[in-house]
């Protein structure tokens, strides 16, 4: 996919509330079918769009755009050949994490893995006053105010919170269904006198109280505010405190209806790969063995037999010179009587528009 398309995407996907990594490659060194400035979108059902390199480095690019997504921090990934005894591997120091990737083209790249995750929501029950100077205010915070009116039935799964500023009407109904959703955060703007007594009403009714520690009332910092806006802003720095604080995980939607990937250990290698359909795997004892490649497959599968495993052939592109695989589902075409093979297919095009006179596609 063009970058274009690619920011036509992105916007798709920002717009449906679903969790995905844009992932840019800032350094290749080659023999890597990769070049600097190419991108890719990892969502969170473990799709890839777009192009930062092979089935090895995209392995990886998987596996620590989810660990992106989840912590919502940008990450650097340094993919290399070889990795130094003293280097830690898979260990994320200073916003950076280096692999070995034991693939035959002895290139590296670094490729930086960006997210991108849903607005926290937060909901607002009432329209006083403070109310409605938190959906005024919240926005500035990058931060989804949905005014639920008195229906606290609107709490989705995720939500960062629920505020409670309806003076009286359905308060307890709010408090609870916040309470039992789970929501990080639960705050009732209610004087503490007021407030102490809707927390009785609640322990009455059967709420149990580690339950009931979790709402913050009066809701907002304690700084002395007096004015609408003023409380408004104090229930915005607790909501800001919470975000940030740890009890809150953002929503990893997907934009299908998939589940998140997961990850398996090549027994080869050691590389950690994808568990998705067309990954190699083969089934041992009632398990499924997950490989990076076809040849730690192959190995596998010799050393349960106790054969020798055959050395796959090989060949270089003669466009960006990694080493490849000669196998049939290699791209690949005929020239002068021999098989050329390529890393990919925009190898075996570029090559392919610089012999046009004497190529046949294979």
């Amino acid at each position: 996919m063009r970058n274009d398309a690619l920011a036509r995407r992105a916007e798709e996907l920002a717009a449906q509330g679903a969790a995905f990594a844009t992932a840019t490659v800032v350094r290749a060194q080659r023999p890597t079918s990769a070049h600097a400035g190419d991108v890719a979108l990892i969502t969170s059902d473990g799709k890839i769009e777009g192009f930062v390199g092979g089935i090895c480095a995209e392995h990886s690019v998987r596996l620590f755009a989810w660990t992106a997504m989840k912590s919502g921090k940008p990450l650097l990934l340094r993919i290399l050949p070889e990795v130094s005894d003293d280097m830690k591997t898979g260990t994320e120091e200073d916003g950076a994490v280096t692999v070995e990737n034991t693939c035959l083209s002895g290139g590296a790249i670094e490729i930086f893995l960006e997210p991108t995750l849903p607005t926290p929501r937060v909901n607002i029950v009432g329209s006083k006053p403070i109310a409605a100077a938190i959906e005024r205010l919240g926005s500035e915070f990058d931060l989804d105010i949905a005014a639920v009116g008195d229906n606290p039935a609107e709490i989705r799964e995720g939500d960062l919170g629920i505020v409670v500023a309806a003076h009286g009407k359905g308060e307890l109904e709010a408090i609870r269904a916040g309470l039992e959703a789970e929501l990080p955060y639960v705050g009732l703007v209610a004087s503490p006198k007021r407030g102490a007594a809707l927390i009785e009403e609640l322990r009455e009714a059967g709420v149990a109280d580690d339950q009931l520690e979790r709402v913050d009332c009066p809701a907002g910092l304690d700084i002395g505010a007096q004015t609408p806006p003023e409380v408004a802003l104090t229930i915005l720095g607790r909501l800001i405190e919470t975000r940030y604080g740890g009890s809150y995980t953002p929503p990893l939607r997907s934009p299908s209806s998939e589940p998140p990937p997961q990850f398996a250990v090549d027994p080869i290698c050691g590389m950690t790969v994808t568990m998705v359909p067309d990954t190699p795997q083969l089934e041992h004892d009632g398990e499924t063995i997950w490989f990076c490649r076809e040849a730690c497959k192959t190995e596998y599968a010799a050393g349960l037999t106790g054969d020798a495993p055959a050395k796959p052939a090989t060949a270089v592109d003669p466009v960006c010179g990694m080493t490849v695989l000669a196998t049939p589902d290699t791209p690949h075409l005929e020239h002068d009587g021999e098989t050329v093979y390529f890393c990919c297919e925009d190898c075996r095009t570029k090559y392919q528009q610089e012999h046009m006179d004497v190529v046949a596609a294979g």
